[in-house]
């Protein structure tokens, strides 16, 4: 399992005998990268050093709004200086404003976040940000930097579902504590049900708010995996797949370098995904592989089609293990129509069930009908439509067929349920009701399913 705290103060006193060991245990947790965010000019400087002595640790630089009233211009300065010594400072933080324990003034608070996100966007680092009972202000500090796209994280967070909401349109990602897991913590994970898990990291905030079962010790990074169980019931989701997804989205905003090799075959929740090509008949307006090469936190970019032999080993031998293995990937499978029928024999042979998703081209493809040579090799077709007539489908998917390709797509979902396999027809929720109504309807006249699919959720 691949974890990353992404907020540890490990340069506080609570570590002053143990850190090695700390750093240690986490690492026989499966975390594999810790972020500690300075909350001074002499913290920022003490997580520098931790980053420079242990590889998995990286620092953060910032002040901290309780010190706003007593910070200085040379402090700003020489937090820039330290970012700019240390190849290990992956943002600036922790940073924000608070007005809920009012240590120091607002208006010295928002100076020092102005000056704060200044430096964020001069040294293009995301942000760590803090923020209680602020959240107006904090927002419209972050809007107000000359176009410039900032990113960051709101740590532990703590605001309501319309901050939550506004942050989540600014493109900031949301972490949560060990409080979520807290029993009179229910409002907490009602409110991560409103942040999508690719926006979503992992924290501890230690030495505090140790999540339960360890609660009222001393937390450390270690314990970030306790924040599974609450995050695995929310997402319907295994640990392994939140774990990897959040690693993801923690390396793409911090830069981590952490390894992410190319998937042939891809476990999410209990079936397994087989990539088979990235080429494909139609380039539709909507899909993801436009905006990135990752699903579910698996990056899917290979640099060539894998083999039969190939994908047959990264399957292995415990069919068992899976509810079905499903071919899939960036492109459109039957174009690997041999590869297919040859792997799924090898999944038959083994005891597992096949489905295939596609966009219905097959046919046109092998220039014949293949519903037919399909069955017995392939139990259930997933058939992405997203139109309702030819000249929809035209413009929405712009197939390499043209216009004509609608037809034949209807006629391969009739031609899989004549033979028997279990077919189902999806849209996407962004073509419209009417559409939608018009394909559900479609669907069900051949005998297929209909399911409804909603815009940029994958996996």
């Amino acid at each position: 399992m691949q974890l990353v705290d992404t907020h540890c103060h490990l340069d506080l006193s609570q570590y002053k005998d143990d850190v090695e060991d700390v750093v240690k245990r986490a690492a026989e947790a499966g975390v594999e990268r810790i972020i500690c965010p300075g909350i001074s000019v002499a913290s920022s400087e003490k997580c520098v050093s931790l980053a420079g002595k242990y590889p998995s640790v990286f620092a953060a630089v910032g002040v901290h709004p309780h010190d706003a009233d007593k910070v200085t211009e040379e402090d700003i300065s020489k937090i820039r200086d330290i970012a700019l010594t240390s190849d290990k400072v992956i943002a600036i933080g922790e940073v924000g404003l608070d007005y809920f324990k009012g240590y120091s003034d607002p208006e010295n608070q928002k100076k020092l976040f102005r000056e704060s996100v200044i430096l964020a966007k001069e040294l293009d680092l995301p942000l760590i940000l803090h923020s209680r009972n602020a959240d107006k202000d904090l927002l419209e500090t972050i809007k107000g930097t000359d176009h410039f796209t900032l990113k960051g994280v709101i740590h532990c967070f703590s605001g309501d579902i319309e901050f939550l909401e506004k942050a989540l349109e600014t493109d900031l990602y949301i972490s949560f504590t060990g409080n979520i897991t807290f029993e009179k913590a229910a409002n907490l994970r009602e409110m991560i049900k409103h942040v999508p898990l690719e926006r979503l990291l992992l924290e501890t905030d230690a030495p505090y708010i140790a999540p339960v079962p360890v609660r009222g010790k001393r937390n450390e990074p270690a314990y970030v995996k306790y924040l599974l169980d609450v995050y695995t019931e929310v997402y319907g989701l295994t640990a392994e797949d939140v774990a990897r997804i959040t690693a993801h989205n923690a390396d793409q905003l911090f830069r981590l370098g952490m390894e992410e090799n190319g998937k042939i075959a891809y476990p999410i929740r209990d079936v397994l995904y087989l990539n088979m090509t990235h080429r494909c008949t139609n380039r539709c307006c909507f899909c993801t592989r436009n905006t990135s090469y990752f699903v579910k936190g698996h990056n899917l970019k290979l640099t060539k089609e894998p083999t039969v032999p190939e994908i047959i080993d990264a399957i292995g031998d415990d069919i068992s293990a899976y509810k079905e293995v499903t071919f899939c990937g960036l492109g459109e499978p039957t174009l690997r129509l041999g590869a297919i029928k040859k792997v799924a024999s090898y999944i038959k042979d083994k005891g597992g069930k096949t489905r295939l998703n596609t966009n219905g081209e097959g046919s046109l493809v092998a220039a014949r009908p293949i519903a037919g040579e399909l069955a017995g090799l392939i139990d259930s077709v997933s058939v992405s439509v997203n139109a309702f007539n030819k000249e929809n489908y035209d413009n929405t998917c712009h197939s390499v067929f043209g216009v004509e390709a609608y037809g034949t797509i209807m006629e391969f979902v009739k031609e899989c349920v004549k033979n028997g396999i279990k077919t189902e027809v999806t849209c996407l929720d962004f073509v419209g009701q009417e559409a939608i109504s018009n394909i559900r309807s479609m669907a069900e006249s051949t005998g297929a399913i209909f399911r409804l699919r909603h815009l940029n959720v994958v996996g």
